[in-house]
């Protein structure tokens, strides 16, 4: 199964691009992934967080593909411990499916219709981060999820 991460606006920091990248390398040693980037909506000022989340959302259902596992980065979303979260991937990758893709909305979060579509709501913490870090936190779940199904020493509980 491919893996999908997908983030609305792009990471400005060259740090933060740095080790994102690292992180998605070593995370290709185990199976094969791909982050793409969705516009940020422009002229924002002008817009209500409702139609911002709209014309995001709209963008994001435009590149989901039918029998995507949809799983979106939401604060209202299920928490996990890392030994949590590598057994719900192992049981994500196991159910099939083209692509599994998790999703790092905008700043106001996800529209109606994405919340529809989606199979599952992750939460990386009840603390507020920006959407950069969240991107960098989560390839390095991604990549200790990994280890962690293979027993490998990167994970020390």
């Amino acid at each position: 199964m491919k893996l999908l991460l997908m983030a609305v606006g792009k990471t400005s920091q060259p740090l933060m691009r740095q080790a994102i990248d690292l992180y998605l390398e070593r995370l290709r040693h185990y199976l094969p992934v791909e982050i793409e980037i969705i516009a940020d909506v422009k002229k924002t000022s002008s817009l209500s967080p409702e139609k911002q989340k709209e014309l995001e959302g709209e963008q994001i259902l435009r590149r989901i593909e039918p029998g995507d596992r949809l799983i979106l980065l939401d604060e209202n979303g299920r928490e996990m411990t890392s030994r949590e979260f590598a057994g719900f991937m192992e049981k994500q990758m196991a159910a099939g499916g083209k692509r599994l893709v998790y999703v790092v909305g905008g700043p106001y979060g996800f529209s109606q219709g994405v919340y529809n579509r989606a199979d599952s709501k992750l939460s990386l913490s009840r603390m507020t981060f920006n959407h950069e870090m969240v991107r960098l936190f989560f390839v390095e779940q991604l990549y200790r999820s990994q280890t962690i199904l293979r027993g490998e020493p990167y994970h020390h509980d």
